[in-house]
């Protein structure tokens, strides 16, 4: 069985998450600026036994398209095109920013920790790829 790759896509970061390869729990790995994402995923394909790639689908409250819908969209096509053999599943990301905060203030993480909006992005990838599991 393959692991998982959850990701939170966005216009300067992107967080990253993996689960294990019983594909029970979600981590989160890393955030990597946007413009390295290509290069980044191509090494844990080669790296990893990737069998899906979960990324966040950016919803507003009413269900329509954000700001960063279509980016989010093109970056999907892009990866469907480079990697054809591996599956590639949307989960709604509403609200997951707001939960990775509530999620880091909860932990016990000091005050400047928490300002570091890498760290967000990286919980919600993880927010993210376990909401999937969760629900498949």
């Amino acid at each position: 069985m393959g692991k998982l790759l959850g990701i939170d896509y966005g216009a300067k970061r992107t967080g990253i998450a993996i689960t294990d390869s019983m594909q029970i729990i979600a981590s989160g790995l890393t955030t990597v600026d946007t413009h390295k994402l290509n290069d980044f995923i191509s090494n844990i394909v080669l790296k990893e036994d990737i069998e899906c790639f979960v990324v966040g689908d950016p919803k507003n409250l009413d269900g329509t398209c954000t700001d960063n819908t279509r980016d989010v969209n093109s970056f999907v096509k892009k990866l469907q095109k480079l990697y054809p053999g591996i599956l590639l599943r949307q989960i709604d990301e509403r609200f997951t920013s707001k939960i990775a905060k509530q999620s880091i203030l909860a932990s016990g993480i000091k005050k400047q920790a928490r300002q570091n909006k890498a760290l967000v992005d990286e919980v919600s990838a993880t927010i993210i790829l376990q909401d999937y599991l969760d629900f498949r």
